[in-house]
């Protein structure tokens, strides 16, 4: 065979080929022709993209590690282990999502929102009840969850589970926790100024050195909780309870105490 045709036998076998290369699985999942990590099984898949539609796919220990990933949707997903590490998740929606022991150590989740799933139909238009934590809440699940370091400012986290999670040095400024399930929680060094913690239960989580200036802490259970150190300057306090609470080296200023008494001194 002349050497010219063997050359245009290589070409075409090439370009047989390439296409096939790019639907193939890698250690990462599977990408489509475009590109696309897809994530699901069966007829239930999406495109892990910005502004994705992910609604109820399942996709445990999904890798998703520094993607960008911004107004995604995940409402109601399992993605229980999956990696969203130093992702891009600012306005990313996890309503309903099983998100347990995922991994958002550095991710940016400005303004995502983790709350009670949504309901549609005529009773989308009814008041709906608050979120319960017994036995579990009725937010996300992200019990065990990863979110050291990660930025979580203004987040809705509504009566979500996040029993022994990781939050260390997380910025929670301005997010919405009302309600959730905070029980042995790590706190430690994270900033949770001006958020909205009412009724949520904090019992046995570390709080020390953390930042609670301007929190709203109504009705909270902060029994055996350690809150050595922290800064509550201008918290409210009011209704909370905080039996066997260590607040050694705490720092009060302006803080409402559970009694409704205003305090620099302490509870």
């Amino acid at each position: 065979m002349r050497p010219r045709t063997l050359t245009a036998l290589a070409a075409v076998g090439l370009a047989v080929a390439a296409p096939a290369a790019l639907t193939q699985a890698t250690p990462r999942g599977e990408f489509n022709s475009g590109g696309i990590l897809q994530l699901g099984t069966g007829s239930t898949t999406c495109g892990a993209k910005p502004g994705g539609q992910c609604v109820a796919i399942k996709a445990p220990h999904a890798d998703l590690h520094g993607m960008k990933l911004r107004g995604a949707n995940f409402d109601r997903a399992d993605l229980r282990n999956a990696d969203f590490s130093y992702a891009d998740l600012r306005g990313a929606r996890f309503r309903g999502a099983k998100l347990r022991r995922a991994d958002f150590s550095g991710a940016n989740l400005k303004g995502a929102n983790f709350g009670p799933p949504r309901r549609s139909g005529k009773s989308a238009n009814q008041a709906q009840p608050a979120p319960s934590c017994s036995p579990s809440c009725s937010g996300a699940n992200l019990a065990g969850a990863n979110f050291s370091f990660a930025d979580l400012s203004s987040a809705t986290l509504t009566g979500a589970d996040l029993e022994s999670a990781d939050l260390t040095s997380a910025n929670l400024a301005g997010a919405n926790l009302s309600g959730a399930g905070l029980v042995s929680t790590n706190f430690t060094f994270a900033t949770l100024a001006s958020a909205n913690l009412t009724n949520a239960t904090l019992t046995s989580a570390n709080l020390t050195y953390a930042t609670l200036s301007n929190t709203n802490l109504t009705g909270s259970a902060l029994n055996s909780t350690n809150l050595t150190s922290a800064i509550l300057s201008s918290a409210n306090l009011t209704g909370a309870y905080l039996n066997n609470t260590n607040t050694a080296n705490t720092q009060w200023f302006n803080t409402t105490c559970p009694n409704g008494t205003v305090t620099n001194t302490g509870c």
